[in-house]
């Protein structure tokens, strides 16, 4: 059994279940702040192990799958269930259906904050590509970045962006080398003038500064930090088609993962800050996929919030409610399909598992 697998495995209870009872949790609080009963609020998924206890009209439970939670609203889908979710106002049902991600958001924005103010490795150039941007501009090996177009380079993502979206345009990078800071001046190729499946736009590769370097942010800097990696990651899931189209990343880049390479990702970073005694790899990996996880969710699909956020919306437009039994109807095929999809990328992430 190799190590890689027991990091998979570690990193699915300590990163990935704590991120969807967040979500659920989410659900929950805005359940009871709207006066909506829950039938039961679940740790893990059903079947159920055993009733933890019961208060309120709520049954407590552990169940079996370890995969965070569920929340269990009373009349999820009949409008004529009193106390109900479905029978409660829109605005209500809005609500309850959007904290999930919220929640999500919340966290990763906590996430963020913690990490930054503890400190971001530094990043630095590992390997040069001969005939490159990079050797004509000077790079060196162990050159350590430290501001990108008076950026604060603090993330090989901020780097690589810059650099992807300069094409054609001179930019400007303060490296630390030998104790000395170092200004060069490097022109990014444009899309199609390089194969970004070999190589990126200035021909470098990136690693975490072996010496530990850090860049450690206070308390307000850090907000502002985590807010804008937040934004950031939205505003990137969205553009991943139009990247993809363009030539700008791989399709192997673009590749969705199910939860087992999700856990592969999450156990390389625990393994990362384990190895690096620094909890940023770890922290900052959580955040994302917390975001990643309510983004998802409030996409318009059937059988998910989004889904379901959007029935509400033609309600308040049309004045009255779509049948529930056609709702229903169109959320089971929905989940059906996402089963299916779950399958497959399940077995995609077992036979062809992620590299790194």
């Amino acid at each position: 059994m190799s190590s890689n697998f027991l990091w998979a495995v570690a990193a699915f209870f300590i990163v990935l279940t704590p991120i969807i009872l967040i979500h659920e949790l989410g659900h929950f609080i805005a359940a009871r702040l709207s006066n909506i009963k829950v039938d039961e609020f679940g740790l893990g998924f059903p079947p159920r192990a055993i009733k933890l206890f019961e208060r309120g009209g709520t049954i407590y439970s552990l169940n079996w799958i370890p995969l965070g939670g569920f929340v269990r609203p009373a009349g999820e889908d009949d409008p004529t269930v009193p106390g109900g979710l479905a029978g409660a106002s829109k605005r209500a049902r809005l609500f309850v259906l959007s904290a999930g991600a919220g929640a999500n958001f919340l966290l990763a924005l906590f996430l963020f904050w913690v990490a930054f103010m503890l400190g971001t490795p530094a990043v630095a150039v590992n390997t040069i590509r001969p005939g490159t941007p990079a050797e004509a501009a000077g790079f060196q090996p162990g050159d350590i970045f430290l501001e990108v177009n008076g950026a604060k380079a603090d993330n090989s993502g901020l780097i690589a962006q810059t650099m992807r979206e300069s094409g054609g345009e001179p930019v400007s990078v303060l490296v630390l080398r030998d104790g000395e800071e170092l200004e060069l001046s490097v022109t990014p190729r444009r899309a199609g003038e390089y194969d970004p499946a070999v190589e990126g736009p200035i021909g470098l590769t990136l690693v975490a500064d072996p010496g530990g370097l850090e860049l450690r942010y206070n308390p307000l800097e850090a907000a502002q930090k985590s807010v804008r990696s937040v934004l950031e990651i939205m505003y990137l899931t969205v553009k991943v088609p139009a990247m993809l189209l363009a030539g700008e990343i791989t399709p192997g880049e673009a590749r969705p993962v199910s939860v087992v390479g999700i856990s592969q990702i999450a156990g390389e970073a625990a393994q990362t800050s384990v190895k690096r005694n620094t909890l940023y790899p770890v922290l900052s990996m959580m955040a994302f996929i917390s975001v990643a996880l309510g983004f998802t969710n409030l996409l318009p699909i059937p059988a998910l919030d989004g889904g379901r956020i959007v029935f509400v919306l033609v309600e308040a437009v049309r004045g009255r409610r779509v049948e529930p039994e056609r709702e229903g109807m169109v959320h089971i095929v929905g989940m059906l399909l996402l089963l299916g999809l779950m399958a497959l990328l399940i077995v995609q992430d077992i036979v062809n598992p992620l590299a790194f």
